[in-house]
């Protein structure tokens, strides 16, 4: 037996208790004894230490006696604690859920609704705005959730990730969630992991959820942070270490002395940041976590995790397929980007980058908050520096907008007063929503196409990303720098070392940022914002309309035909960095994610063509001519002809969006052949009858021209282009 250094194992009737998961479903508990038990069953098998990783996947085993147990070569098929769904994915996974016939979902399940309410005036104006136009989805959804038994978060809640970690989110569970950020709850010792909505489905139908068994990544952190430096940084600094792709495959484990000297939402920030490839990232359970349970009215969660701790953190001599060290006590601030979250530079050697690259210097914009940033303790030393700059008699000199994680994080801030500091800083306060993030932001102050740079404490910074402007640079900080920089208007500013002017000439050094990591006072709710199911669902209608054009009830597709396919055309071959944005863009789109149809005329519009180095200008085929993509997938589907596209490394990085997947197989599509997938847009495109392909050779992708034809396929597994 494998025990963890200074820690018991409960004993049966320690672990007997009926804790509740949350605060807001009375039948739904923690089963840690069920957990040890598999645990149990497990450690006799494999006679080894086990990460925190391993021991969280190990006991949701549906059969922990005949599972097949090999890091990176099973298939675990796990019975996850919850399902969370964001409202874009959450449309499609409810339109797949009602094709089953089940008059409830068999696991705990919740809706949020924060992703279609776009930033224009202030939080406000924009989510009336958002309850007015989104009014069919937002009924579609509060019906549906009332009609299957489903927790349901109303516009204006906040970002689902900030909702999970604050309600639902406990030390050693398992979560899957419609989103690729999903992992934030890592930070309080949560597996959390993004899929597809197909994969939703499954378990809230009751059906076991199948992962590849992940390597684990170690990261031992050592030392503390100090000064300027965050919890971002640390994820900033991994993501240079390991790129967008390091992490595929792998579960990322935080662990070493470094892990107890920051807070629980600091945890969060670094889990959050998907972009690294991983399954997931986390913490192993410690007394921040404790605290934060406490502060967030679960205490007796935290109780009930304090009597399995052993099991919620490695064993002793637990082996990682990839250890990375890194001393907090060194780290130096950094910022990431441009068009890229791995693009990593240190805050002493940015001003030079940003010269040599000939990135544009102007800051037009800082962005602070999202489900990455938008803790109170960020809110807070965030607010310590633009009140520096107010004492000095300075204000914004850039843009600045502040986006509050939640309601609760939103009331809070403004009774304690940080709130009204970023308006006096001259910041515009957005709803409580992902707003810019993923896209929402009705941006005016530069045309498309213009050049210029924005600065976030967001999570990723593909192109055009944030407003839809291929020119816009955008990079990825601290919110502590974030706001520093936007005092100075410049990403020449480095506010370790450069001093401003105040409003008499005089200069000064900003302080280093401070901030608690919990409120003195307490959270305040806020607004309540939860929709409980009813207890009667059986005479609630769910509300469709045949002649919607953004709900589409779903039809199956068409049955193989039991045929070869053969002489398939390339739509297209993808060039370089293709994620989910290049294949089912957000932003306006979103509107169109319930009605499969309508969404489908974005296909593949972001990508780049390498036949002519543009985007959404293909050939046609059959007619020499040239066009949309989606509108030569149209012209060979209505003429029978099925097609493939050609991709690069990594295809598919990004968002877990489903959409991504589900339109070229509505379209005709058969296989995606690629250098190599990003995992979440693999399974997806598996769960909706798509092939996803990978050359054995990478370099033969070089070989494949975009006029050439898929000559046969045979089985899943080959596919002779020619």
């Amino acid at each position: 037996m494998y025990l963890t250094k200074g820690l018991r194992y409960a004993s049966g009737s320690a672990l007997d208790r009926k804790v509740r998961q949350n605060n807001w479903e009375e039948n739904n508990f923690i089963n840690y004894k069920k957990m040890s038990e598999n645990l149990s069953i497990v450690r006799s098998r494999l006679n080894t230490p086990l990460t925190y990783a391993e021991k969280i996947l190990y006991s949701h085993l549906d059969d922990p006696h005949g599972q097949d147990i090999q890091r990176g070569k099973s298939y675990l098929k796990l019975r996850p604690d919850r399902v969370a769904c964001q409202d874009a994915t959450a449309q499609m996974a409810i339109l797949q859920f009602m094709s089953a016939g089940m008059d409830s979902v068999a696991n705990p399940t919740t809706v949020h609704c924060d992703h279609l309410i776009e930033a224009q005036v202030g939080g406000v104006k924009d989510l009336d705005r958002a309850i007015d136009i989104n009014k069919e989805v937002y009924d579609f959804l509060s019906t549906a959730c009332a009609k299957y038994n489903i927790g349901f978060w109303r516009p204006g809640s906040g970002i689902i990730h900030q909702i999970i970690l604050e309600n639902y989110a406990f030390p050693g569970g398992l979560l899957i969630g419609t989103d690729s950020h999903t992992p934030n709850a890592g930070g309080l010792g949560l597996a959390a992991i993004g899929v597809g909505g197909a994969d939703a489905v499954d378990v809230m139908a009751g059906l076991p959820w199948e992962l590849k068994a992940p390597k684990v990544i170690g990261v031992k952190l050592t030392g503390s942070l100090s000064g300027w430096s965050t919890p971002k940084d640390i994820i900033l600094k991994v993501a240079d270490i390991l790129t967008v792709k390091g992490g595929t495959g792998a579960i990322v484990e935080y662990h070493g002395p470094g892990v107890d000297t920051f807070s629980t939402t600091g945890m969060a920030t670094i889990c959050n940041i998907a972009e690294i490839g991983a399954t997931t990232s986390l913490f192993p359970y410690n007394e921040r976590m404790y605290d934060y349970l406490a502060a967030t009215k679960r205490k007796d969660i935290g109780d009930f995790a304090r009597s399995y701790a052993a099991e919620l953190r490695a064993d002793e001599g637990a082996e990682y397929d990839q250890l990375i060290e890194i001393n907090l006590s060194e780290l130096e601030p950094h910022i990431n980007g441009p068009f890229t979250p791995d693009l990593a530079t240190p805050i002493s050697k940015f001003s030079q980058a940003v010269k040599d690259n000939n990135w544009p210097a102007e800051l037009k914009v800082g962005l602070i908050g999202s489900c990455t940033n938008s803790s109170y303790e960020d809110m807070s030393r965030g607010a310590s520096i633009a009140r520096d700059a107010i004492n000095h008699g300075l204000k914004a000199k850039s843009a600045f907008t502040v986006t509050p994680g939640s309601e609760q994080i939103r009331a809070t801030i403004e009774r304690d007063g940080q709130l009204q500091t970023f308006e006096e800083f001259g910041g515009m306060v957005l709803a409580n929503a992902c707003g810019p993030c993923i896209g929402q932001w009705d941006r005016q102050d530069v045309k498309k196409g213009e050049a210029n740079s924005i600065i976030s404490s967001y999570n990723r910074n593909f192109t055009g990303r944030n407003d839809g402007n291929p020119a816009t640079h955008s990079f990825v900080a601290s919110p502590d720098l974030v706001v520093a920089m936007t005092i100075a208007g410049t990403l020449h500013f480095n506010p370790l070392t450069d001093k401003l002017k105040d409003k008499d000439g005089n200069e000064f050094l900003l302080q280093p940022p401070t901030g608690e990591g919990l409120p003195e006072r307490g959270y305040d709710p806020g607004v309540d914002t939860y929709q409980a199911p009813p207890k009667d669902r059986a005479s609630v209608n769910v509300a469709v309309s045949p002649t919607s054009d953004r709900l589409q009830v779903l039809s199956p597709f068409n049955a193989w035909d039991g045929k070869d396919a053969k002489d398939l055309p390339i739509l297209i071959k993808a060039q370089g960095k293709t994620t989910t944005d290049h294949i089912s863009m957000a932003g306006p789109w979103l509107k169109y994610r319930g009605h499969l149809d309508n969404i489908s005329n974005n296909m593949l519009i972001g990508a780049i063509n390498e036949a002519n180095g543009e985007a959404n200008k293909v050939q046609n085929a059959t007619t020499g001519e040239w066009g949309a993509v989606p509108a030569v997938a149209r012209d060979y589907k209505k003429k029978g002809i099925q097609w493939v596209v050609i991709g690069d490394w990594n295809y598919g990085e990004g968002s877990s969006r489903e959409h991504a997947a589900l339109e070229p197989r509505h379209l005709g599509g058969l296989a995606i052949i690629t250098r190599s997938f990003a995992r979440i847009h693999e399974t997806n495109l598996k769960k909706q009858g798509m092939l996803p392909l990978t050359f054995a050779e990478p370099a033969d992708y070089d070989k494949i021209k975009p006029e050439d034809k898929a000559c046969c396929f045979r089985t899943i597994t080959a596919a002779q282009i020619c």
